[in-house]
Parts: C-alpha cells; sequence; structure tokens
C-alpha cells in the first residue's frame, strides 16, 4: 500500500510538473520587441550572441506620426565574421531570416536616408524572434494534424531541446574562455620568469663591474 501511494505521488507531481511547464511555455513571450530611436545623422544598432544553426526571424517598421510622410530608414545585418545577410535602403519597413552559420553577436544597424535627415529622430519598431520562437507553430499544427494538448508539447518539447542546445553552447564557450585563461595565465608566468631572469643577468653584470672597476682602482 505504502508503495502504491508513493507511486500514485509520485505520478501527480509530475503531472503537476507538466501542466507548470505548459503553461509557463503558452505564457512565455515568443521574441523580443525591440525600440529604436535613430538619431538624424549616425547609426543605432543592436546585437544579440546567438550559436550555430539557429533560426532567426524579424520584423521593422518606422513608426511615425504623421501618416502622409512616413521617414524612410536603411537596414544592414551582419554576421559575427562580417558577412552581409540583408542590406535594405529607402525602406519604411522590412524583414530578414536567415539561419546562423557561426555562433557570436549578430549585429543589426539602422540609420536614416540622406533626404530624410534633419527631421529628428526616426522611431523603429523591431520584432526579433530566434530559435523556437522562430519556428511557425499553425503550419507544423496543420502539417501534422495536431492541436490542443499535444500541440502544447510539441512546444515543450521544442523549448526543452532549444534549452538544451543552449547550455551545451554555453558550457563550449565556457571551456574556450577557461582555455584561453589558462593559455594567458601560462604566457604571463613565463614573461615573468623570463622578466625575473633578465633582472638577474643584469644586476650580476653590474656586480662584476664594479668589482672589477673597484680591482683595477685598488679601492678594494
Amino acid at each position: 500500500m505504502s508503495g502504491n501511494a508513493k507511486l500514485r505521488r509520485l505520478v501527480m507531481f509530475q503531472a503537476v510538473l507538466l501542466v507548470v511547464l505548459m503553461l509557463a511555455l503558452s505564457n512565455a513571450p515568443v521574441g523580443d520587441a525591440i525600440w529604436l530611436n535613430v538619431p538624424p545623422t549616425g547609426t543605432k544598432c543592436v546585437s544579440e550572441e546567438i550559436q550555430s544553426n539557429v533560426v532567426v526571424l524579424s520584423d521593422y517598421v518606422v513608426v511615425s506620426d504623421d501618416h502622409g510622410h512616413v521617414p524612410t530608414i536603411s537596414a544592414k545585418v551582419t554576421s559575427p565574421y562580417g558577412n552581409n545577410l540583408h542590406h535594405k535602403e529607402n525602406v519604411t519597413h522590412g524583414q530578414f531570416a536567415f539561419t546562423t552559420q557561426e555562433g557570436g553577436n549578430y549585429l543589426a544597424c539602422f540609420w536614416t536616408d540622406s533626404h530624410t535627415r534633419g527631421a529628428g529622430e526616426v522611431s523603429v519598431n523591431i520584432e526579433w524572434k530566434t530559435g523556437i520562437a522562430a519556428k511557425d507553430w499553425e503550419s507544423v499544427a496543420r502539417k501534422e494534424k495536431i492541436e490542443g494538448v499535444e500541440l502544447e508539447l510539441r512546444k515543450l518539447e521544442g523549448a526543452v531541446e532549444a534549452i538544451h542546445e543552449n547550455l551545451l553552447y554555453l558550457r563550449d564557450r565556457e571551456a574556450e574562455m577557461r582555455m584561453t585563461s589558462e593559455n594567458t595565465n601560462a604566457r604571463v608566468a613565463w614573461f615573468s620568469i623570463m622578466s625575473l631572469g633578465i633582472c638577474i643577468v643584469v644586476s650580476g653584470s653590474q656586480i662584476w663591474y664594479l668589482k672589477r672597476y673597484f680591482q683595477k682602482k685598488k679601492l678594494i
């Protein structure tokens, strides 16, 4: 009887945990909404560190109170290695989507076009989605004919996989940083030893030179 009670409590705990995770997933934001005030001159950029093989989807639009004249902007997105992923000029809105090829900081920059400069700052709304948030779950549901709890479980599975991949990425980055730190410490240690050796050699040479000098002068 005691074993059955423990089993029931375990099943109930797992069910409650699953419901909590599903609610957290359903209430979680699906992307980051960013507001940028682009200055009349200069460039305003946003960046995010993303690992490789991650889907990125973003929409941006100029927000203006003057609906008769909406200022235009230019947008450019580059990878950590400087590759051009998106470039548009003289637009009021746009969209870019890509799958990351390398891990690192992906940079999105915006600036006002020459004929709109002098009109003040331009407000730009950016909706930035990565990974599981960028997936079209409606298409997945229609294609695989799933809905309700089953669809939420698929979302939960995707979120868990994304978290697992992110943890692996962070572990690899931590290992790289630790290796870099260890190499730097080893170089600093060797440099300190070489500096100490040079100081000892210079001090010995000075003592030897002064001793010979005083001997020649018959001071010692």
